[in-house]
């Protein structure tokens, strides 16, 4: 015979009348891990998988940056529709030593600093534009890492890097990297050959380049068609 362990409450009642709270939904926002040709944020499971081709001496890639963040990242990725993966397209010595140093420290900080360099761009290439024949010189002589370093202190990348929590030893360390510099090269070229990347900004979605969609409003629209039929 089974003993009865004190009386049921009102209170017990209407809790267990009650349908259990909801769990909080997935932030895909905080999950981000370097792929083998990128950084990827977001579920890797979305629906709609995004590869970015990007260059940070393009200005359309700051403009889209700065025109698609929010709604692509905080209500495509967070809510897990899409995935983003980033992929460096190299076309010129600035654009591998910022692509070095985003790379810098924690993969889990690598889309911030991405943002970092893009959000600046406009600084950096004016300082760019006015470098002495020193400068210059300094840029185009010996070794890869010198170069890279000489780059990296003329903008301020390295400034800026520091800003974000590296110390000058760890950015130092990350410029010097010299078969890192070389995978970097190696996997912009193959992604030109693999999907005949037109420029930038680019955009492969679920495995097919975008042909035409360079801007955000071009591939919102693509987005919004995909998920429309997808429901």
């Amino acid at each position: 015979m089974l003993r009865m362990i004190g009386a049921v409450t009102p209170a017990m009642a209407l809790a267990m009348a009650l349908p259990a709270a909801p769990a909080l939904a997935q932030n895909w926002n905080a999950e981000i891990e370097q792929t083998e040709k990128g950084y990827m944020l977001g579920d890797p499971e979305a629906p709609l998988q995004l590869v970015e081709f990007v260059s940070y001496t393009c200005p359309h890639c700051a403009e889209f940056e700065s025109q698609a963040e929010a709604e692509l990242r905080y209500h495509y990725v967070h809510e897990g529709y899409a995935a983003v993966e980033v992929r460096h397209m190299i076309r010129n010595p600035i654009d591998l030593a910022a692509a070095m140093l985003t790379e810098c420290g924690d993969p889990a900080k690598f889309f911030d600093n991405h943002r970092a360099v893009l959000a600046t761009q406009d600084e950096w290439i004016a300082r760019a534009q006015g470098l002495s024949e020193g400068q210059r010189a300094r840029w185009q002589s010996g070794p890869l890492n010198s170069r890279l370093k000489a780059i990296a202190s003329d903008l301020e990348f390295d400034e800026l890097m520091e800003q974000r929590g590296l110390s000058p030893s760890e950015i130092t360390a990350c410029l010097n990297d010299a078969s890192r510099a070389q995978a970097i090269v190696d996997l912009s070229e193959s992604n030109v050959a693999e999907f005949q990347v037109p420029g930038t900004p680019s955009f492969v979605l679920n495995g097919a380049l975008l042909e035409g969609v360079h801007t955000w409003p071009s591939l919102r629209e693509v987005l919004v068609a995909e998920r429309t039929e997808s429901e």
